[in-house]
């Protein structure tokens, strides 16, 4: 099934042009010219949106269960034509971009499932006690309620998972938010396509057309006319640091501020314990190549960082990454502005004080080759910014000369994605002692796995401490991520019959 894109924006059930176009930039095939949004089309979304949460926000669990559904089954129908505009845009491979369809829908349905259970609700009772002394107590409920409309950003490493019809919009839509979408310009005919999915999925169920509306390109005034426009009332971001501190910025700044779920990445370091070290030290270099150089290492759980003990094993350590790394090929980055910011951050750390290049390649235009550098735990401290992300398969090894240097590596990190622990029972103790600060760091704590590898379920935690993230309290995967977009109301002395059928 060939796919050709039409450009255009959906807003509120209607495929609308505007003026001026953009030109997509697709790794190979075709590239074709997508209409560039406006924030008067934000406007006119987000109204939209408003609109039908009059409806939408009021409806049943299982209505919006079936929805899920049919998204799902949209975009399965449209699957063929999804893997090859997927693949032209990003680079990706066509079996990443079929499993990560299988994750896009399977997360649908699971929510569809979730919201049908109904835990997700809270809900909560205490019973009226008129004769309690010296005040009675009226009778209560708490339910969770959804807060509105939703904005949402698409992600450029994720063009079906995070993007279109990914987490942010799956949870928000099974809350009971309608959901206006800024698409990202490194794969606009893929957001057109799952556009496509979700509004014949709308028509199936004969929901408000302002459920969901997809807006293209556009410059800074766009995002910026969504987060700031007084009916968005969250913000669902995944992306680069900067950009979303400013737009977490701007929410903050509103007459009425409002919450930015905003994941930022991070360097998810690994701390390598003495036993496993000797035990099986060229096993975990082998895995963690493998995992760094994994989707050219453009996952926001990219493990950057080895911390292991001085000594013979850690030498070891560094020789077969270095060689597993050296045998992996270029790869295609998912646009040009992310290969030429991951050669910088490359130059970046190669020209700082006390690191020593192990391995050294070279890429150009979009691909993407390894590159390993080592340092001492002491460098690292003295210099703040090599614990900041390069975006891209780039390893950096931290030498420490014992446990208390370890664990002062530890508190030094910035709030993380996840951190792990390759361990073994002799570890034990020291694991022990790295854990409770570890918690602080990282929304995740792995032992003796690779981050990379995000599994959609009730117990994950996408998220952690800034700027990892913008809210630690929040995931955005997992069923979790449904809190977001939800905000607890108490109902007190209301008659049963006006309850909301939640309740009653």
């Amino acid at each position: 099934m060939s796919f050709v894109p039409h450009g255009k924006h959906l807003i509120a059930g209607t495929w609308v042009a505007t003026d001026h176009s953009f030109r997509s930039d697709p790794a190979h095939g075709d590239a074709h010219d997508f209409c560039v949004g406006t924030p008067d089309l934000v406007d006119q979304a987000v109204k939209a949106a408003e609109d039908a949460f009059w409806s939408y926000g009021y409806s049943t669990r299982a209505e919006r269960a079936a929805f899920l559904n049919a998204i799902a089954d949209e975009i399965d129908a449209r699957g063929d034509a999804i893997t090859q505009i997927g693949t032209q845009e990003t680079g990706l491979p066509e079996a990443r971009l079929i499993g990560e369809r299988g994750r896009t829908v399977g997360q649908l349905r699971l929510f569809a499932q979730h919201i049908l259970d109904g835990e997700y609700l809270d809900r909560r009772h205490d019973a009226a006690l008129p004769d309690r002394a010296p005040l009675p107590r009226p009778e209560l409920h708490l339910m969770q309620r959804p807060v509105g409309p939703v904005a949402v950003f698409g992600a450029s490493n994720f063009p079906l998972a995070f993007s279109t019809a990914g987490g942010d919009t799956a949870s928000a839509l099974a809350a009971g938010c309608p959901v206006v979408v800024k698409g990202h310009s490194a794969h606009p005919g893929t957001g057109e396509i799952v556009a496509e999915a979700i509004h014949a999925a709308i028509q199936k169920c004969g929901l408000h057309a302002g459920v969901f509306s997809l807006i293209q390109g556009g410059k800074r005034d766009v995002g910026q006319a969504l987060v700031q426009h007084p009916l968005i009332k969250a913000v669902g971001f995944t992306g680069s640091l900067g950009g979303g501190r400013a737009l977490f910025d701007l929410c903050a700044q509103r007459p009425e501020p409002i919450p930015f779920f905003g994941e930022l990445g991070s360097v998810n370091p690994m701390f390598l314990l003495p036993a496993a070290m000797k035990a099986r030290g060229n096993d975990i270099a082998t895995g963690w190549a493998g995992s760094l150089t994994m989707g050219a290492g453009q996952f926001c759980t990219n493990p950057g960082i080895s911390v292991v003990l001085d000594g013979p094993e850690a030498q070891a350590y560094i020789d077969t990454a270095a060689k597993a790394l050296g045998e992996t090929d270029a790869q295609v980055m998912l646009t040009d502005g992310i290969a030429a910011a991951y050669r910088d951050g490359r130059d970046r750390i190669a020209a700082s004080a006390g690191v020593r290049s192990v391995l050294t390649t070279s890429c150009d235009l979009r691909n993407a080759t390894p590159y390993l550098f080592v340092t001492t735990g002491a460098d690292w401290l003295a210099n703040t910014a090599l614990g900041e992300e390069v975006f891209g398969p780039l390893g950096m090894v931290v030498i420490v000369k014992d446990m208390d240097e370890m664990r002062t590596i530890a508190r030094a990190l910035e709030g993380q994605l996840t951190c792990t622990l390759h361990m073994d029972d002799a570890d034990s103790d020291d694991a022990r002692s790295l854990l409770p600060i570890l918690e602080r760091k990282a929304g995740r704590i792995l032992a003796n796995g690779f981050p990379t590898g995000v599994e959609v379920s009730d117990t994950m935690v996408h998220g952690g401490p800034y700027p990892a993230s913008t809210n630690f309290g929040a995931t955005s995967v997992g069923t979790m991520a449904i809190r977001r977009f939800l905000r607890p109301v108490c109902y007190q002395n209301l008659p049963t019959g006006i309850l909301p059928a939640d309740l009653a």
